[in-house]
């Protein structure tokens, strides 16, 4: 073999200084004003009471970062070196030795720039001179005018292709950072480099043929193109192919799944770029062998809207994703695993990643195919409409190219959105700017989706989300597509109001709640821990939202008469009204193919429609999202005071007691199940007989029981409690009332919890419902919590987190 072997690559990752003052304080990749001011102690935490709006000051100003470093000696020997940069936030002049090599614009972008000529054999030296985000979105209002857009933000957030939720939201601060957030890198190149592979896949009985295009330096310049690939199995055999070949074909594929619906086997395919048969670089990822696309066809319905994998149709159930923090530097594939690995305990198969962030990492989709997460990836747009001009063109070209090559090989990626909520908000009057809808209409059916066809050919491609296909044709249908609904919570309807919609697949939805009295004692000084406070709202980023919190509690529960009882019923709010939702889609399996709820995760401490909030302390939303996104559900359609009227001063009417239970089995198997409910009193003894029915779910399927109706029940003593049993343990349970829980004459049920080893045993004198245990910390996981239970026992495993200074209580002391 001659020549070298494979490109030179050296990491500038330490020697950062961020000029401030007249010092250099010390900094290394990935690095950010804010987050660097913020270690430094140079400013306060900008997540504490109301310190982000005094950070945002900050980013009016101008910073630049400085690098000395010594260039390896055998880049020296290469034919040209690369100064490469993974990402940039957002707008930056990049100096080497005192040349400008160029200027930066989109931090979702890489950024590359020719410095061999450049380069000493001694000390260089690297400027990033940041320039301000919001002076430049000042400018260009002011040179332009404002373009429609989400208002809880900066306006002219849309003239910047920087992450959008930076200009704030309403889960988010207005904290528009600057700084490098992924590797920078010299790059030595000789004779050959790969740029990308794309891989296609054609599933054959019993094989798969891959194929495989590969774009390297020399196909760029009309080189004859040479490569080998290699293919590792799960199993560990190996397939070598060394005469560039287009294709290769694999026996006996072990294909890769959904979470729930079978395995996640991987395989690694290795491209290596020879020159005069020595190898110059390589590529090396791993890929699931799968079909991926969506079943959409006309139904009895109208038209399903569902993701299917080898030739399967799957409930899509998760959440909404948006970033971990809002500090960049403080991401890592460590966290992201953790708060993943907590997906998984709650039975996610699905994530959506928001469109109003940025395109996630590397390791997002890597931890993603390997806990079989389906990924719906929209594109950085959202909330906001975008004037096409040619140089905005261009630039969006290079993003969406650049990060499809970077993610379309992931088994995980489920298809590629073109924006967030943007079709339905302009056909709702958002703007009348014919050049806007023009534009419009420019980006999202031929811009993108050309990019999309030519860059990930197999791949999926939806314009909006929600949307029926584009082109403003009823983006907002229930028979078709998928639906963003918010008339509960924005539209103060009640809960039962979801079982009036049955859309083909719910890709937004949510409620919100306050997060753990830990964190709020994270951001707050004593005085500030009232929810009507100053500090309390700078940390409640939607407009009214404490206000439309309150309507909610007042049809629901008794007054709370302190803020750890507030945390705790906001909670208990947030996770009813999502189980109504999901419970009733479930239920209509076929009819309605996904339920994603608004939102996963939070980027700062904040009350918000997150399930974990930013410390990582689950809420209650996501214990019921455990039960509720399990594979095999018992869930109770009711009908009492909530779903009729609530009104205890209308006239009089006779109130429907009734409930109709049903088995949803959302598995490749036959599950059989012994289904057991009873009317009891708030003592939990039973009035009449306990009913037992043996139950047999077909795969993927759902089975109805018989109507049941309570003309004998008390609205405010009786209750329902339903348990479904399978080989002689409980796999799902729960109890609905007729009236609401702030009329129910609950007991006290004199709870108790003793620690046996990893176990809790729950101890109860009375029925008790959202039965909480926390921990000193409030951030231990359970396999169970925020469960209704009757008199009794009940078992709850440790998962993670001390166990000391154990705390309980229920639905009862609320209000007392």
């Amino acid at each position: 073999m001659t020549g070298r072997e494979i490109m030179e690559r050296q990491l500038l990752r330490d020697g950062w200084h961020l000029l401030w003052k007249g010092r250099a304080l010390p900094a290394s990749v990935p690095f950010s004003v804010y987050h660097d001011l913020l270690a430094h102690g140079e400013i306060e935490d900008p997540y504490y009471r109301d310190n982000a709006e005094a950070a945002l000051a900050l980013s009016a100003e101008d910073y630049t970062y400085d690098c000395d470093f010594r260039a390896e000696a055998a880049l020296s020997s290469c034919r040209e070196v690369l100064l490469h940069f993974d990402g940039v936030d957002t707008l930056a002049d990049i100096y080497l030795n005192g040349t400008l090599l160029g200027h930066t614009c989109n931090m979702h972008r890489e950024w590359e720039f020719p410095v061999k000529e450049l380069l000493r054999e001694g000390d260089n030296r690297l400027e990033v001179r940041f320039y301000s985000p919001v002076r430049y979105m000042e400018e260009k209002v002011r040179e332009q005018g404002s373009i429609p857009c989400n208002t809880d933000t900066l306006d002219g957030f849309n003239y910047l292709r920087k992450s959008s939720c930076m200009s704030g939201w309403d889960w988010a601060p207005k904290l528009p950072d600057m700084g490098i957030f992924r590797p920078v890198t010299l790059l030595g190149v000789c004779d050959e480099r790969i740029y990308s592979v794309l891989i296609r896949q054609k599933h054959m009985e019993g094989k798969v043929c891959l194929s495989f295009d590969v774009d390297t330096l020399r196909r760029r310049t009309g080189g004859e193109v040479a490569y080998r690939v290699m293919v590792t199995a799960p199993d560990g055999s190996v397939q070598r192919r060394d005469d560039s070949p287009r294709e290769l074909v694999i026996e006996q594929p072990a294909l890769w799944w959904p979470r729930g619906y079978g395995g996640q086997p991987l395989y690694t395919v290795r491209v290596e770029a020879l020159a005069d048969g020595a190898v110059q670089d390589v590529w090396e990822r791993r890929i699931g062998l799968r079909t991926m696309g969506m079943k959409i066809e006309k139904d009895a319905w109208g038209e399903s809207f569902a993701h299917e994998i080898n030739g399967i149709a799957i409930f899509a159930m998760g959440a909404d994703y948006i970033p971990e923090d809002c500090l960049l530097p403080r991401f890592s594939r460590e966290r992201t695993e953790r708060l993943l690995a907590q997906c998984a305990e709650a039975n996610y198969n699905t994530i959506r990643v928001w469109g109003g962030a940025g395109y996630p990492e590397d390791w997002f989709f890597d931890l993603c195919d390997e806990y079989g997460f389906l990924v719906w990836e929209d594109l950085m747009f959202a909330c906001s409409t975008y004037r096409l001009t040619e140089e905005f063109e261009e630039n969006i070209s290079q993003e969406i190219a650049e990060n499809i090559r970077r993610i379309r090989h992931h088994a995980c990626l489920g298809l590629w959105c073109g924006n967030n909520e943007m079709e339905g908000m302009i056909m709702d009057g958002y703007t009348r700017d014919p050049h806007l809808i023009g534009d419009y209409t420019r980006m999202y059916s031929y811009v993108i989706p050309g990019i999309v066809k030519r860059e990930d050919p197999d791949a999926f491609y939806w314009p909006s989300s929600p949307s029926s296909g584009g082109d403003f044709d009823e983006p907002e249908a229930e028979s078709r597509g998928d639906a963003h609904y918010w008339k509960v919570w924005h539209g103060y309807q009640p809960f039962p109001d979801y079982r009036r919609h049955n859309f083909r697949y719910a890709s937004e939805f949510g409620f919100e709640s306050l997060p753990a009295l830990k964190t709020i004692e994270s951001f707050t000084l004593p005085e500030d821990r009232n929810i009507f406070s100053y500090v309390m709202d700078r940390h409640q980023r939607s407009e009214n939202g404490y206000a439309k919190m309150m309507v909610y509690m007042a049809q629901y529960f008794r007054y709370p008469e302190n803020l750890s009882d507030l945390v705790y019923a906001s909670q208990l709010l947030q996770a009813q009204a999502m189980r109504y939702a999901v419970e009733h889609w479930r239920r209509h399996r076929g009819e309605c193919m996904g339920a994603i709820i608004w939102q996963l995760n939070d980027c700062w401490p904040v009350t918000s429609w997150s399930s974990i909030d930013y410390f990582g302390r689950w809420k209650a939303l996501h214990y019921f999202e455990r039960r509720f996104f399990a594979p095999v559900l018992l869930s109770c359609c009711e009908e009492g005071l909530l779903t009729q009227n609530p009104n205890l001063n209308a006239r009089p009417y006779t109130v429907e007691k009734s409930v109709r239970l049903h088995v949803a089995n959302e598995t490749m198997q036959e599950q059989n199940v012994t289904v057991r409910y009873s009317l009891r009193d708030a003592d939990s003894q039973l009035i009449g007989q306990e009913k037992e029915i043996s139950v047999q779910v077909p795969p993927l399927s759902g089975v109805w029981l018989e109507k049941e109706e309570f003309p004998q029940a008390d609205l405010l003593e009786h209750h329902v409690f339903y348990t479904c049993v399978q080989e002689g343990g409980v796999i799902s349970s729960g109890s609905v009332l007729f009236s609401m829980p702030k009329f129910y004459n609950y007991r006290n049920p004199q709870l108790s919890v003793r620690r046996e080893g990893s176990e809790l045993i729950v101890t109860a004198a009375a029925y008790a419902s959202g039965v909480e245990l926390q921990n000193e910390n409030e951030d231990w996981v359970l396999s169970d919590n925020y469960f209704d239970m009757e008199a009794g026992e009940r078992r709850v495993q440790i998962l993670s987190g001390n166990a000391g200074h154990i705390r309980v209580r229920s639905v009862y002391e609320i209000g007392r």
